[in-house]
């Protein structure tokens, strides 16, 4: 039976927040298509994640070249389901910058490179075009100027419509943005980076200079990899953690009793909000007027529909705030992948 999108989809259950100051609007929870969408072929759970998170308002679907695995399914995957939703009304991301080939031309920031794999992302979504393209990783050893003169020429070639960086560190997205301000240029209105209540890196100058660079800010990992959900809360390993999995973000130290035990007091604070853990991580990403959207990843259907009450609770009390905080400042993590500055 063909899907029927929801008629009520937009009646208000998610909010839109402007991204900088383009015209884009993006859905306060955008569904990431990294986990749980690879694979040889779409599977009943992937499109139904899909399916409900349209007919719960999110339009915009984030990928990169590299899902999966193997490298390139998810966006198979995900262009095949995709097809059953209005193009007109969905935005498509993708980015390219982590190794996706063997070979010099297969990772990094070139022309070469991102160009290339652009048309390759193309094909395997099946569209003409992708609403937004990232530069998914600053590189040290290509020109700048390089690398956002891809982007403007993927803008220009008529294969995006937008451009964004990820994982920049803020001295390089004001130096990408004034090339493209020089150049006169695309400049890209979004920014990537990892954002939790676990990894504040953002906070000290990116995020408050969002709003003068007239960049929208997306967070991915806004639930650290799992961390911050109930899943760990008892101080056992579930089975289908993450943690598990060879190659996993998650380290021994991130999964301590010392930092169950800190989990268990921020679920405290939650369950008097009445959400539940994750929620309120979500929510307290939202909480900012400078973040556009929160990068959700959802094992299941439930998963999903959990994630997506929290754009309804994005106000905290000056109280909440400061008992949160003093919680974090005791949480102590090694360094992670993704602390710039």
């Amino acid at each position: 039976m063909a899907y029927l999108p929801d008629g009520n989809r937009y009646d208000g259950r998610m909010p839109y927040r402007r991204c900088g100051q383009s015209g884009l609007l993006l859905p306060a929870i955008t569904l990431g298509c990294w986990h749980h969408f690879g694979g040889d072929g779409p599977t009943t759970n992937q499109q139904e994640l899909i399916y409900r998170a349209f007919d719960g308002g999110i339009t915009h679907f984030d990928l990169a070249n590299n899902y999966g695995p193997p490298p390139g399914s998810a966006e198979v995957n995900v262009g095949r389901i995709l097809k059953d939703l209005p193009r007109d009304e969905i935005i498509v991301s993708t980015k390219a910058g982590y190794l996706m080939w063997s070979g010099p031309y297969g990772e990094w920031g070139s022309r070469k490179y991102l160009l290339a794999s652009l048309d390759q992302s193309l094909k395997r979504l099946g569209l003409e075009y992708v609403d937004l393209f990232y530069s998914h990783r600053f590189d040290p050893n290509t020109p700048l100027e390089e690398t956002i003169g891809a982007l403007e020429t993927a803008v220009k070639q008529g294969k995006a419509l937008y451009t964004g960086i990820s994982s920049y560190t803020t001295a390089q997205t004001k130096q990408a943005l004034d090339i493209a301000h020089q150049r006169g240029w695309t400049v890209p209105i979004i920014h990537q980076p990892n954002y939790s209540m676990l990894n504040r890196w953002i906070e000290k100058d990116l995020l408050p200079s969002a709003p003068s660079l007239h960049l929208g800010i997306i967070a991915f990992c806004p639930l650290f990899q799992g961390l911050l959900t109930n899943k760990y809360l008892a101080g056992n390993l579930p089975s289908d953690s993450r943690a598990t999995i060879p190659g996993s973000l998650l380290r021994p130290a991130e999964l301590s009793e010392t930092v169950i035990a800190q989990l268990r007091e921020l679920n405290t604070i939650a369950s008097q909000r009445e959400q539940t853990l994750a929620q309120m991580a979500l929510s307290w990403v939202l909480r900012s007027p400078a973040v556009t959207s929160a990068l959700i990843g959802a094992r299941d259907v439930q998963q999903l529909q959990e994630n997506l009450s929290a754009v309804h609770k994005t106000q905290f009390s000056t109280e909440e705030l400061s008992q949160i905080d003093s919680i974090l400042a005791r949480i102590e993590l090694p360094p992670s992948l993704w602390d710039h500055e």
